[in-house]
């Protein structure tokens, strides 16, 4: 139900959707509306149209008080330019300035793992803690990193992105012009790649049925479902997802020793599918993981990989967040 409040308004635009909704004090999402990326290669205003469907389909023609972008992009230290964005067009656009305009209201823009971030130690799970690491896994991988509550931000504004450490040399090309990315092994593109290879030779797979035998109509939310269902190629699709998952966390948690991991974002809807095989590759790839002292101690303590409390709608909420600081 709608409050009588200042009309706060979250937008995530990242690779696949742009979603929108109101958000209250409280950090509950009263109103939402969820529209397709109109894609990478395509003019920026197209992409800023959409932003401003969604958000006025929320809006409902009433006033807006603030609205806060989280972008799957770099955003400068400012905050006021996506400087780049693997999975969008935009490069270097002042894009606080235009989107002000256009909605008539002040506008906070932020990276999307940082307002999925922001969420997550709001209300969520990366809440009390020294030092977390948040990742949301979608079209890409993005990530964050809290320390005493705020946000490390880096001298360019663009810590944590972690999707895009090279992970395999002379690997697969990523959207961002590097190779072998983190993210073209761990991320909802990755896992639909690795799931359609595997139902063109398992027809016998509850996949295979949900995309009517066309393995390119498969798509993430259905592996999803196969795997909620105990479909073993599904699972196995997962698994190989998770694997690289803890991996790539083995390599974050070697350089930062954080108190906590967080994973959100859309692939993360699996569960225990993802995370179980990404806690075994975790635990075997850290250095001293699962070494032992002389008295039997641990030489280190592994965190444990936590679910996103706020789930997908983390970077909305976030953005939010951000936004109604700015009342």
């Amino acid at each position: 139900m709608r409050g009588s409040g200042p009309v706060v308004i979250g937008v995530d635009v990242g690779g696949s959707k742009v979603l929108a909704g109101e958000v209250d004090e409280h950090g509950r999402i009263v109103d939402e509306v969820k529209l397709t990326t109109p894609g990478r290669r395509v003019e920026v205003s197209i992409v800023e149209d959409t932003l401003l469907e969604a958000v006025a389909q929320v809006a409902d023609g009433r006033i807006i008080d603030a609205v806060g972008v989280a972008a799957a992009g770099f955003v400068d230290v400012d905050r006021q330019r996506v400087l780049f964005a693997p999975h969008l067009p935009w490069r270097g656009e002042h894009l606080i300035d235009r989107l002000s305009a256009r909605f008539g209201a002040p506008v906070v823009l932020d990276n999307d793992a940082n307002c999925a971030a922001v969420a997550e130690g709001e209300y969520g799970a990366a809440g009390g803690a020294s030092s977390v690491v948040v990742l949301t896994l979608g079209t890409g991988i993005g990530g964050a990193l809290l320390v005493n509550g705020e946000l490390w931000r880096g001298v360019n504004g663009m810590a944590g992105e972690f999707g895009h450490m090279q992970m395999v040399p002379d690997g697969l090309r990523c959207e961002c012009g590097g190779v072998g990315c983190w993210e073209q092994y761990c991320s909802g593109k990755a896992l639909v790649r690795d799931a359609r290879a595997r139902v063109a030779q398992e027809t016998s797979s509850m996949m295979w049925a949900l995309c009517d035998g066309i393995p390119d109509e498969l798509t993430g939310p259905m592996v999803t479902e196969a795997a909620h269902a105990g479909d073993r190629v599904a699972l196995a699709s997962f698994g190989a997802i998770g694997q690289w998952l803890g991996i790539g966390l083995a390599n974050i948690v070697a350089a930062m020793d954080p108190e906590r991991l967080v994973v959100g974002g859309g692939v993360s809807d699996a569960g225990e599918a993802l995370l179980r095989p990404a806690r075994r590759a975790l635990q075997r790839s850290l250095v001293a993981g699962s070494e032992r002292t002389v008295d039997g101690a641990r030489v280190r303590v592994v965190p444990d990989i936590t679910p996103a409390t706020l789930g997908p709608e983390a970077g909305l909420v976030g953005a939010a967040v951000l936004a109604r600081q700015l009342l």
